[in-house]
């Protein structure tokens, strides 16, 4: 379930990323309030809007996530999102006298990060119900929190040792992953039929806790042997990755039971079930 923001009576329909500690807004519903178009098709001008920007080469179309969002008939449809940022950005491609107010709203809903911020249990009490609203199991819930708090740390080790780019934190995740999976991050998404949904949001409960172990024991070997490379830095992923690959293959061996699902978020009470080894033949 997605969250409704109001500006001036208008509603705009958000998400939030526990990850990334930042908005989604619906494009179509901002599109809708700064063109203030009151059309039967909303999305009209947004479509419009795209083609032109993304002729231009726009940076805008090209961050444009989709998200499912409710729609007014009640039902949930594919719908394009942007970061706050995103959002600046598409403000100042539209002219429009509510421009400077839509920006002054824009910062009051982000003044709710700074109160995360100041204290991090709101953040955490925000991701938590977000899952509930969206139907996930609490033990998983619970296993996810703890997911999120070895990301921070693993990302923030890794800042420490220069690596500040996006795609090289890509980069070293895929390594990480495929060396305790044994798929890159896009051939696991792939498997459990993902496009830009969050991996770990479609992950069972073991798959989080094998996971959290890669990236555990990389923030560990980080800290421990201070890489100043980012070749070093591969290798210990691989390595972070290769002790929960280890514990896997124990897990399956004691277990009879496959690890790596293709279970995802479709039925999210089936993400604490394990199946069998004879189920997944």
């Amino acid at each position: 379930m997605s969250n409704i923001k109001v500006f001036e009576d208008r509603k705009v329909r958000t998400q939030w990323d526990a990850e990334k500690e930042d908005w989604w807004f619906s494009v179509v519903d901002v599109c809708a309030i700064l063109s203030e178009s009151q059309s039967k098709d909303p999305g009209a001008y947004w479509r419009k809007l795209k083609q032109r920007l993304k002729q231009e080469g726009s940076e805008i179309v090209t961050n444009c996530h989709e998200l499912k969002l409710q729609s007014t008939d009640g039902k949930f449809y594919k719908t394009d999102v942007l970061d706050t940022k995103g959002v600046l950005r598409l403000v100042q491609s539209i002219p429009s006298p509510k421009a400077e107010p839509f920006k002054m709203w824009l910062a009051q809903v982000g003044s709710e990060r700074l109160d995360e911020i100041v204290d991090p249990q709101k953040a955490i009490d925000r991701a938590i119900e977000m899952y509930r609203q969206k139907g996930y199991p609490e033990e998983w819930i619970t296993q996810r929190m703890m997911t999120i708090k070895m990301r921070k740390e693993l990302t923030a080790e890794w800042q420490e040792r220069g690596i500040t780019q996006e795609k090289d934190y890509a980069i070293l995740t895929n390594e990480m992953t495929k060396a305790w999976s044994g798929m890159s991050v896009q051939e696991y998404k792939k498997y459990k039929g993902l496009k830009k949904e969050n991996l770990r949001d479609n992950m069972t409960n073991i798959e989080l806790v094998l996971n959290m172990l890669a990236e555990v024991t990389t923030t560990t070997i980080s800290k421990q042997e201070q890489p100043t490379t980012f070749e070093q830095n591969k290798k210990i992923a691989k390595r972070g990755g290769k002790v929960a690959n280890d514990a896997k293959n124990r897990f399956e061996e004691e277990t009879g039971q496959k690890v790596i699902s293709p279970l995802n978020a479709n039925d999210k009470n089936l993400l604490e079930v394990k199946n069998s080894k004879k189920d997944e033949e």
